[in-house]
């Protein structure tokens, strides 16, 4: 009888924390990378990019410097390994826009999203159910332009991991 007791007991904890916290599938990420000044640049980075386990394809548009990543299924990539596949190519991330799949996901401010190795914290969300293919900007320190930085720095210094850096917590806007 107990181990039944307990076997429920931990079910209804997994499903109350799947419920309060909610998981995603990386499917595609948009880079702006800075500091490219012809295309043999933007084929260092597409190199680096198409190196990396999981990536499906690279799109690149040099007018814009923006380089767009699709994922496979069940890959393991983070925000964090896009970005320094960019740095090794020798360039800069100027903004990270990264896609998701989501199911049912309300983004309240300073909820968290679990997406493989990356925990996803909603900043000035609005209380709107997510679902399907979702967009979000990336509002860290090293994922937008120092200027950008500096300015969000301060409004959303109410946010206590904001400031923290961890490399695995990834601040993000909601894309509409």
């Amino acid at each position: 009888m107990k181990i039944q007791i307990n076997k429920f007991l931990i079910l209804s904890l997994l499903t109350l924390m799947s419920i309060a916290t909610g998981y995603g599938q990386l499917k595609k990420a948009e880079i702006l990378a800075t500091g490219l000044t012809c295309s043999m640049c933007s084929n260092a980075i597409n190199k680096q990019l198409k190196a990396l386990d999981g990536v499906e394809s690279v799109e690149t548009d040099l007018n814009t410097n923006t380089f767009t990543v699709s994922f496979r299924d069940g890959n393991a990539i983070t925000p964090a390994t896009l970005k320094s596949s960019v740095e090794k190519a020798g360039f800069f991330v100027g903004s990270m826009v990264v896609t998701l799949e989501l199911s049912n996901v309300l983004p309240k401010d300073n909820t968290t999203l679990q997406a493989g190795d990356a925990t996803f914290v909603f900043i000035d969300s609005k209380e709107k159910a997510l679902n399907g293919e979702t967009k979000l900007k990336i509002q860290d320190k090293g994922y937008i332009t120092q200027k950008e930085y500096k300015k969000l720095q301060k409004s959303y210094s109410k946010y206590p991991t904001y400031s923290a850096e961890n490399e695995n917590d990834f601040h993000v806007k909601v894309v509409i």
